[in-house]
C-alpha cells in the first residue's frame, strides 16, 4: 500500500519542519492578516502567538458570509480573480459569495494535482463530470491540475444524458472518472458496458451501495473527496486504505467541536467539523463552522502517514429530522433505497409538520412492481411512519447536495 502523496507534499510545503509548529506560525500570520485588513475581523480577533490561543478565537458562520461577504475580504477588488456564488439551501436568505485571488486558486490546483496522483498516473484519460467551462470553476481547476500531472482531462460537465456520457467514455478511452455519487450510480446502472481504472466521488456523501455498485460494475477502485467551496473547493482525499480523508493540513487547520458547548473534542469523538484557512489571502476564514458532522479516526493510517484521518462524512448536523418515534437522515435513506439494484435515483419529501410520513419519488430500471416491492422491504423506518412511493420516468440530475425536503424547505 502506497503512502498518501499528501504526506511528502505537506512535508515539502512546511520545509520538513514540525507540522504543528508550522500550523502555529501560519495561524498567527493569518489572524494578523485578517484582523488588520478585513472589516469583518477587525475588532473581533485578538493578536495571538499560535495554536495555543486558537480556543480564544471566535467562530465564523455561513450567516456571517451571507450578510456581507465583502466585509471578510482582505485584498482590493482588483486582486479578486474568482467569485463563487452559492445559493442558500432554504427558501429565504441571501446567497453566500466567496472571493478568491489567483494565488488562492493556485493553492487549490496544487492540492488537486497531488491528491489526484493517489489514483491517477501520467497518460491516464480523465473524464470530469463537474462544472468546468467557466475559468476558475472546479472542473477547470481540476483539468489544469491533471495536465500538470501528465494526465489528459476531458471536461464534460454534470451528467445530463447518461448514454452520451457513456459514448464519450468509450470514444475517448476514458479510464478515470470524477463525478457526483448519484450521477455515477445512474451511469453504472444504465450504462454498465465499460471498464474503468478508478473513480473519484466528489461534492456529496457516498452511500455504501453507490460505492459498491460503481466498483463492481466498472471493475475499478473508488475514492472519496471531501471539500466545499469555503475550503477553496478541496479539503481532503482518501488514500489507498480508503477509510477516510487525509487533509491538506498545510493549508487548512481542522478541528472537531461540540456543537453545543463549542469546546474542542479529542480524536475519536463526533462533533461539528470546523476549519481555519492558513494560506489564503483573498478571503481567509477563521474557525469556520461547516455544519458537517464527523470525527478524526484515532491512531495511525495503514498507509503509513502521520497525517490525521477524517472519517468519511455521512451527514450534516441539521440533516437528522424527527420521523415517527425516531429520527432519520438522507444518508440512512439513501443506503436503504440504493441497496435495491433497480433504483437509479430518488427524491425524498418528509412531513415536517406531523413527522409521520415520507413521500418518495423513485426512478427505476426494469420491473417496476418488483422494484417497488423491494424498496418497501428495504426501508427500515421508525414505527408509525406512512410511506408513499411513486415511480417516475426520470429525475433530473443536478449539482445540488442530496437532502430531505418538505414543501420546498430544504432540511440539510
Amino acid at each position: 500500500m502506497k503512502r498518501t502523496p499528501l504526506d511528502a507534499w505537506i512535508a515539502a510545503k512546511t520545509n520538513h519542519t514540525d507540522l504543528a509548529a508550522y500550523q502555529s506560525e501560519k495561524l498567527r500570520e493569518t489572524v494578523e492578516w485578517a484582523r488588520t485588513r478585513s472589516k469583518f475581523y477587525r475588532g473581533r480577533l485578538p493578536p495571538i502567538t499560535g495554536l495555543g490561543d486558537l480556543k480564544w478565537l471566535p467562530f465564523t458562520t455561513a450567516n456571517d458570509i451571507r450578510r456581507d461577504p465583502f466585509q471578510l475580504v482582505c485584498v482590493s477588488q482588483d486582486d479578486i480573480h474568482r467569485v463563487v456564488t452559492l445559493d442558500t439551501t432554504g427558501t429565504t436568505g441571501s446567497p453566500k459569495r466567496l472571493y478568491f485571488t489567483r494565488e488562492d486558486q493556485e493553492l487549490t490546483i496544487d492540492f488537486f494535482h497531488v491528491g489526484m496522483s493517489t489514483f491517477t498516473d501520467p497518460g491516464d484519460r480523465v473524464l470530469i463530470l463537474l462544472p468546468g467551462q467557466t475559468p476558475g470553476s472546479v472542473g477547470d481547476l481540476l483539468a489544469t491540475a491533471l495536465e500538470r500531472l501528465g494526465a489528459i482531462p476531458f471536461k464534460y460537465g454534470a451528467v445530463d444524458d447518461p448514454a452520451a456520457v457513456a459514448d464519450v467514455i468509450r470514444r475517448e478511452s476514458i479510464n478515470v472518472v470524477v463525478g457526483v455519487p448519484v450521477h455515477l450510480l445512474v451511469l453504472a446502472r444504465t450504462q454498465p458496458a465499460f471498464k474503468l481504472k478508478s473513480v473519484l466521488f466528489a461534492t456529496d456523501h457516498v452511500p455504501d451501495p453507490i460505492r459498491e455498485t460503481v466498483t463492481r460494475t466498472w471493475g475499478c477502485e473508488a475514492y472519496d473527496h471531501y471539500g466545499m467551496t469555503e475550503m477553496g473547493l478541496g479539503g481532503g482525499v482518501e488514500c489507498e486504505a480508503r477509510r477516510g480523508y487525509h487533509l491538506r493540513e498545510a493549508d487548512l487547520l481542522f478541528e472537531i467541536i461540540d456543537p453545543q458547548t463549542e469546546l474542542r473534542l479529542p480524536d475519536g469523538e463526533y462533533g461539528e467539523i470546523v476549519f481555519t484557512t492558513l494560506t489564503r489571502r483573498g478571503m481567509p476564514l477563521i474557525r469556520y463552522r461547516t455544519g458537517d458532522y464527523g470525527r478524526f479516526i484515532p491512531g495511525a493510517c495503514p498507509c503509513g502517514t502521520s497525517l490525521k484521518t477524517l472519517e468519511r462524512v455521512a451527514r450534516r448536523l441539521k440533516g437528522q429530522i424527527p420521523l415517527g418515534n425516531g429520527y432519520i437522515t438522507i444518508g440512512e435513506l439513501d443506503r436503504m433505497l440504493f441497496s435495491v439494484e433497480n433504483v437509479v435515483n430518488a427524491v425524498v419529501v418528509a412531513s415536517a409538520v406531523t413527522h409521520d410520513g415520507l413521500t418518495i419519488a423513485v426512478q427505476v430500471v426494469g420491473d417496476i412492481p418488483a422494484a417497488l416491492e423491494a424498496i418497501r422491504a428495504a426501508l427500515t423506518l421508525p414505527d408509525g411512519v406512512k410511506v408513499e412511493i411513486t415511480p417516475v420516468d426520470e429525475i433530473k440530475l443536478t449539482m445540488a447536495k442530496r437532502v430531505i425536503a418538505d414543501l420546498g424547505v430544504i432540511i440539510d
